[in-house]
This record gives C-alpha cells, sequence and structure tokens, in this order.
C-alpha cells in the first residue's frame, strides 16, 4: 500500500484541540496529561495518526505493528483498539472509526461546527 510507505519528510508532531503527539519523543497528551501507552498501543496510534483520514487495513496494521502475515488470525489488534479507545476517553469515537470488515481510521478532532445566521435569517457562514 503506496500511503503505507515509510518517509523521511514526514512530520514529526502533531496536535488538534485534545491530542498531542511527539513522535520523535513517542509521546502522547491528551488534554495536557501524559498518555500511558504500552509500546503497542503507541506504535498503533502513531500509524494511524501518520495516516490520519486514510482507512489503514488491519492486515497493515498487523504487519507493521506487529509483524504478523495475513495468514495469522488473532484478536490481537481488536483487544488494542479497544484500550487505546478506553485511554482516548470521551473522545474515543471522534478519533478512531471501526471501517467494518476492512480496517480502522483516525479522524483528527473537529470541534462542533455551528452555522451563524445574519438577522436576515441568512447562514453569514458555515464552518467545514
Amino acid at each position: 500500500m503506496a500511503g503505507l510507505q515509510n518517509t523521511l519528510n514526514q512530520p514529526q508532531l502533531y496536535r488538534d484541540e485534545h491530542l498531542f503527539i511527539d513522535f520523535h519523543q513517542q509521546a502522547a497528551v491528551l488534554d495536557s496529561q501524559r498518555m500511558t501507552l504500552t509500546r503497542k498501543e503507541y506504535d498503533l496510534l502513531a500509524l494511524l495518526v501518520r495516516h490520519a483520514g486514510e482507512i489503514v487495513p488491519r492486515e497493515a496494521l498487523l504487519m507493521r505493528v506487529w509483524g504478523y502475515g495475513s495468514e495469522i488470525r488473532t484478536r490481537t489488534l481488536d483487544v488494542h483498539i479497544r484500550r487505546l479507545r478506553k485511554k482516548l476517553g470521551v473522545y474515543a469515537d471522534q478519533y478512531i472509526e471501526t471501517i467494518f470488515g476492512i480496517g480502522y481510521r483516525f479522524q483528527p478532532f473537529h470541534a462542533p461546527r455551528f452555522a451563524q445566521s445574519t438577522p436576515e435569517g441568512r447562514p453569514l457562514a458555515v464552518s467545514a
């Protein structure tokens, strides 16, 4: 999968309204609190974040994080996703999306958007 190639020009930081990841320091911070992650939990989160918005197939995650080939049948990925979601707390469903039968997708946090109306009732602006 071309999108999962290692490159030297990958960003070293990820930041949104709640989550900060320093890939060089291998550290994740959620709402100003350092997350306590196992090595595999961090590797999984980092891989998903580096490919934010992309669907990452189960097979690619199992190969890149655990070194498992497609012939291996295991629930370890699902267990680690469940643990990551628990540690992401109220943001879990916003950040990690299950693509049934395919894999997972990390979605950057987006605050709710509200349309502002003019006195005439027409929207002034809508954030996307």
